[in-house]
């Protein structure tokens, strides 16, 4: 704001502006186990101070969707993934905290539209979160932070995962960690409905070592004590079959 109180893009902080592109782009985060990676350009303009997003088609047409539903809903977001949850109460946080009031649409024609400021409240199940132990396998690319240490473990099926380290962990560890798979055992917020879990929430327990390799001689000790298991089974293929309603 200037010394006369008002909003607009010549007095606006730059912090905010990283800010609201960090929320915004959370917003349109509707997969949680996947990493937003639709381009987004950013544009500042009078009004007092309006931020307009340029993205996809595809990405206007589900936030417009997501907005209808908030509007008709009396704001209730359960049905929302986490990372746009998040986005709007970030939203709230910053309109209670700075008096301001955002308008969200779309440019669709009657576009959805939501006003969040100190005012607003967001309806959501608060007992749907419970703590739990979660298991991860995948590579670390990243491992240290002078302030709040951290690793980051690149997966296939969760995406990067930014994980809470203790110091006394990490130097622990005896082996260079970096680039090189890993299983690791971590804390966190699951969602006792949908199992979806707060990957804001994880906090690392251990780091296990992990090797999916093929072990063929394992596997044929494993195949060598089954068959005294069958040895009274004339033909396998016909049992099963009739186990498994196969059978004349």
């Amino acid at each position: 704001m200037d010394h006369n109180g008002k909003l607009d893009p010549n007095s606006y902080n730059i912090r905010g502006i990283f800010e609201i592109l960090q929320i915004t782009e959370n917003l349109f985060s509707q997969n949680s186990e996947k990493e937003h990676s639709t381009t987004i350009a950013y544009e500042m303009a009078d009004g007092s101070v309006k931020h307009v997003i340029r993205t996809t088609l595809q990405d206007v047409v589900g936030l417009n969707a997501v907005l209808t539903q908030i509007e008709t809903g009396n704001y209730a977001i359960d049905f929302l993934e986490l990372p746009a949850a998040r986005a709007l109460e970030d939203f709230q946080q910053y309109a209670r905290e700075n008096d301001y009031e955002y308008e969200i649409k779309t440019s669709i024609s009657e576009s959805a539209t939501i006003k969040i400021n100190k005012e607003t409240k967001f309806v959501k199940s608060e007992d749907a979160w419970a703590d739990a132990e979660l298991y991860f396998y995948g590579t670390i690319v990243d491992a240290g932070g002078t302030e709040n240490a951290h690793i980051h473990l690149d997966t296939v099926d969760n995406g990067l995962l930014k994980i809470e380290a203790s110091k006394a962990l990490l130097t622990d560890f005896e082996n260079n960690p970096l680039y090189k798979l890993y299983g690791v055992r971590v804390t966190g917020k699951q969602n006792i409905k949908s199992g979806e879990i707060d990957k804001s929430s994880l906090k690392l327990v251990a780091i296990i070592d992990y090797n999916p390799s093929f072990k063929e001689d394992y596997i044929k000790s494993l195949i060598k004590k089954a068959k005294k298991s069958w040895a009274d089974v004339p033909d396998a293929d016909e049992w099963l079959k009739t186990v498994r309603g196969y059978g004349a």
